[in-house]
């Protein structure tokens, strides 16, 4: 079978992952209907997770790095009493125990000594990578090595439902967040034990889930549409920083930004990262205000 050619197309997608697939496996699949030549997603969400996945696609990749370090939101269900291997319902089950009766303060307590600036210590089942190797590849292994903690920021965290063995909650955070270490700290907290059993990110700023699609919506889409219906849902690239201070150029500072060097702007920030404009709405890229007033370009779009 001949391979349909690949077309340049620039844009952010907007994915609502479904469980069971890698994210990976997710940026394939919108990457052959949209028939591009370049894609990437923004961080991975594990097979069990679903939810917001921006998928950027041709000159938005160069942006999907601010996107990866970005803070979340996910809601996400604890099972307690039951440890296992990954931390999630996809792991082997580790320990049994019975779980007391916990009112809500004792709950709500326990939560709130997971908020602001913690330290995690790293899954093994994770992507960080130790001598080269993924941790995931020595835990397969049945290796497990000391990992040092990390410092992470969780914003809010806050009880949603409570069960007997159940409990529901609502986190925001900071990049570099395990859901399924907070979670497994927690039933340590707790003296019971716990897992996640279910997982989906709700947001990864500057987006939501309200204009999130879904795989089964793009296929559609694509059968009575074709490419111009899917091209429909992408966002343009610069939305990936909508909420940075915005500066307009003119063609001739355009010119040398593009050369790679930094240019007096009027009306630019003293400090920071900025927006670029060739005039209104011509997105340049990104660039970086200099200490002696001036932006130099960082990461530039097109030609």
């Amino acid at each position: 079978m001949t391979e349909r050619p690949r077309r340049s197309v620039d844009g952010v997608l907007l994915l609502d992952k479904p469980v069971g697939w890698t994210s990976n496996g997710a940026l394939q699949a919108v990457k052959r209907l949209y028939q591009a030549k370049k894609a990437g997603h923004t961080g991975s969400l594990d097979p069990l997770a679903s939810g917001l996945l921006p998928l950027c696609l041709g000159e938005a990749t160069k942006l999907s790095g601010l996107l990866l370090n970005a803070d979340k939101s996910y809601r996400f269900t604890c099972r307690l009493g039951v440890t296992t291997t990954t931390g999630d319902a996809e792991g082997e089950v580790v320990a049994t125990r019975p779980v007391a009766p916990f009112d809500r303060e004792r709950i709500e307590a326990a939560l709130r000594r997971f908020t602001g600036a913690i330290q995690q210590i790293p899954p093994m089942y994770s992507a960080v990578k130790r001598d080269g190797q993924p941790l995931y590849k020595l835990a397969r292994k049945g290796i497990e090595v000391e990992r040092a903690p990390r410092e992470v920021t969780v914003r809010a965290l806050r009880l949603l439902r409570q069960e007997p063995e159940e409990l529901e909650c609502e986190l925001r955070c900071s990049k570099g967040t395990y859901v399924r270490t907070l979670v497994t700290d927690l039933g340590d907290v707790l003296g019971c034990g716990a897992h996640v059993s279910a997982l989906r990110r709700t947001a990864v700023e500057p987006y939501d889930a309200a204009r999130m699609v879904t795989l089964d919506a793009l296929r559609e889409r694509a059968e009575q549409e074709g490419l111009a219906g899917l091209d429909r849902w992408l966002l343009p690239p610069d939305s990936a920083v909508a909420n940075w201070p915005a500066i307009s150029v003119t063609g001739d500072s355009a010119f040398y930004l593009r050369q790679g060097q930094a240019i007096l702007a009027p009306r630019a920030p003293t400090q920071g990262w900025v927006r670029l404009y060739q005039g209104e709405r011509h997105f340049l890229g990104i660039g970086e205000i200099l200490d002696d007033g001036r932006v130099a370009p960082r990461r530039l779009i097109g030609g």
